[in-house]
């Protein structure tokens, strides 16, 4: 394999043992994106002289005899609506084309620690809003396996740097399912944490009360490790939660006997790709095969989680994009005769369209009259929700289910169909209104050769069993070895 193929605790140990540079690495996936990003295009930012001299420090510090940590001296990306000091943030947006951050996140101070050498900045659906990537300003991202096709979204960038080889590893968002349908697009590994668990502060809000940093990785090993970067309490950040951050490697083991897995059954319905299903059902079948005990479960609220997320969701965005409206952030528009001309025609001319859509549904819903018959109906069928979840947890140990309920479609096939394309998040929304941790793991592909990702659903801050589900499976896979490396094929 490649250096670029290889996931991050292979490349470390290679640094470690001095059988590469971190140079040559980075050099290496340097030279993979000139070769791909063409086709795929999944940065906005490319950090090549930065990246580069991080490389240089770090071989020089293996040459000195230090230790390194794990990320050291291996080439990541992050999503651009993390905020990065001195590298642009735009969100995709062209209302923040020009906007330079003069600090940096919570998530990226705690990489900085590790000394990981950083590309650039990833493709996003506009302020992460969307699930395919197509509602960037700038341009769409494709899928490595098949340029044709979307890498799911908002995180398609990330996820689709990662499988095409152009990062070893990044970082994405997840406000409803944003991480975990790239992931399984894409055929890469993607977690969203539990809510709280890793700070949001320096991620530009969508949803607040939904949105969630967590990494996308080649394997699992490499999704623990970079967990245990990122999570953890932050003063700047108070809903951030004030509890023990475990080492997630210690739940690389291959071990699920007695585990029990709950399999809902409103996951699992009409419409559905039956090959999704049918990779799937055979993945919980491999893990029942190892020991796990798998439990037909009832989560009855879930017809009602995508309309409950598509009031909240706004509902929040609306309040949180009322700041940019070319006083206070982003560009401004010219040629104004008063303030509210000038507020109109700034957010008219700089903000897309699926982001306008957003916004209209969500003063909608949060205007007198209204109110109490969307919004706060809507937080009331998202306690129900939870309490599903809550209920089933007393029963099993995790939950799986499709991460998407197909695989990646055709770029252009759903962007005229908004509805359609919500119903995209119909097995990921209700984690993130529950605040629930997930994953997604590759589990097979459909007779196109597109991946299909399983996702893994556990407790509030129970990440080390998802962990040791997913590692389990994937262990027992041969295709996660020899699986033939796609993008730019």
């Amino acid at each position: 394999m490649k250096l670029f193929e290889q996931p991050a605790h292979v490349l470390h140990d290679m640094l470690v043992n001095k059988e590469i540079t971190s140079l040559e690495l980075t050099q290496a996936v340097l030279a993979r994106i000139d070769e791909v990003e063409g086709d795929v295009q999944a940065y906005l930012t490319v950090t090549r002289d930065e990246a580069l001299a991080q490389a240089k420090a770090v071989d020089e510090k293996i040459a000195r005899g230090e230790e390194i940590a794990f990320l050291e001296g291996i080439p990541g990306a992050i999503k651009d609506n993390i905020c990065t000091k001195g590298v642009k943030t735009t969100c995709a947006s062209r209302i923040l084309q020009k906007f330079v951050p003069p600090y940096d996140a919570t998530v990226v101070q705690k990489l900085a620690a590790q000394n990981p050498v950083v590309l650039g900045k990833t493709n996003l659906d506009e302020f992460a809003m969307g699930g395919s990537t197509e509602n960037s300003a700038f341009h769409p991202t494709h899928n490595p396996w098949n340029t044709d096709c979307v890498p799911g979204g908002s995180s398609g960038g990330s996820a689709a740097a990662v499988a095409a080889g152009t990062a070893v590893w990044a970082l994405g968002s997840d406000t409803g399912g944003s991480i975990r349908q790239p992931a399984s697009f894409c055929g890469v590994v993607g977690m969203k944490p539990t809510y709280g668990r890793v700070s949001r502060y320096g991620l530009v809000a969508y949803a607040s009360s939904l949105d969630q940093i967590g990494p996308i990785t080649k394997d699992v090993t490499d999704c623990a490790n970079i967990l245990n970067i990122i999570a953890g309490r932050d003063e700047m950040d108070s809903t951030s939660i004030d509890s023990v951050v475990p080492d997630y490697t210690k739940s690389l083991v291959q071990d699920v006997k007695g585990l029990k897995i709950g399999l809902p059954k409103e996951y699992f319905v009409n419409g559905m790709d039956p090959e999704v299903e049918g990779a799937v059902k055979a993945a919980v079948k491999q893990l029942e095969s190892l020991g796990a005990e798998v439990v037909e479960i009832s989560l009855p609220n879930t017809d009602y989680a995508i309309s409950t997320y598509y009031l909240i969701a706004p509902a929040e965005a609306a309040t949180n994009l009322a700041r940019y409206d070319g006083v206070s952030y982003g560009e401004r528009a010219e040629d104004a005769a008063d303030l509210v001309e000038m507020m109109t025609k700034t957010r008219s001319q700089y903000l897309g369209e699926e982001v306008k859509r957003r916004i209209m549904i969500g003063n909608y819903a949060l205007s007198a009259g209204y109110y109490d018959a969307y919004y706060l109906k809507a937080l009331k069928v998202r306690r129900l929700v939870k309490e599903d979840y809550d209920k089933a947890f007393k029963e099993v140990d995790v939950i799986i289910c499709p991460a998407a309920p197909s695989v990646a479609y055709k770029i252009g096939e759903k962007i005229d169909n908004p509805l359609e394309m919500y119903l995209q998040d119909a097995c990921t929304v209700p984690l993130n209104l529950a605040g629930l941790p997930g994953i997604s793991v590759p589990c097979g592909y459909n007779k196109d050769k597109m991946p299909i990702g399983m996702q893994i659903i556990g407790k509030a801050l129970d990440e080390e069993t998802l962990i040791r589900v997913a590692y389990t499976y994937e262990q027992s896979q041969s295709y996660y070895q020899d699986r033939a490396q796609l993008g730019g094929k």
